[in-house]
């Protein structure tokens, strides 16, 4: 009985352990995902604010509409927050809505802190300024996707490896 009791635990660990690897891939290839949705709602800002020559806060509500999920609430609450509070800056009301995505969402920290740093110069300078701004940012987000895609098939496979390794380790050990 026991010996089965022993076996029954290795084999939870090893499923465990390679399903925190499987999870760690999944989150890899769904910050790349993010990251080309949040690419496309910039360049779908940039023509609201440029072309259009909406507001911000109906620009960023436009494009909040159109994509569901995280990443659209980040632009429909910060467009409704700027509307029920018109004095308060817009980079205030930036950095608390992407603050507030922490642990929604499959984007790093430097992720976030460079969508941070977008809202610093958006809303209250010139259009110019405001387009040099969006087009940073997205050759940021380009040269963050170039590396993530280069590395994405060998990560994904290191992570799973990790977890199925590690869980027999574990397994060996414990047993």
């Amino acid at each position: 009985m026991q010996g089965w009791m022993k076996l029954f635990g290795a084999a939870c660990i090893l499923c465990g352990a390679a399903g925190t690897g499987i999870w760690f891939s999944g989150r890899y290839r769904q910050r790349i995902l993010e990251l080309e949705q949040l690419k496309q709602m910039v360049f779908l800002l940039k023509g609201q604010i440029l072309y259009a020559s909406a507001p911000l806060p109906e620009a960023l509500e436009t494009v909040g509409k159109r994509v569901d999920g995280v990443l659209g609430s980040l632009f429909l609450e910060t467009a409704a927050t700027l509307e029920s509070q018109p004095g308060e800056p817009f980079s205030a009301i930036w950095r608390n809505a992407v603050s507030e995505m922490e642990g929604k969402t499959a984007l790093s920290k430097s992720d976030r802190q460079t969508l941070e740093n977008l809202g610093e110069h958006l809303g209250f300078l010139d259009r110019e300024t405001q387009e040099r701004t969006l087009l940073l940012y997205l050759e940021q987000v380009d040269t963050e996707l170039q590396v993530l895609r280069e590395h994405r098939q060998e990560r994904c496979r290191l992570y799973t490896s990790l977890g199925v390794m590690g869980g027999l380790f574990l397994a060996v050990i414990l047993v």
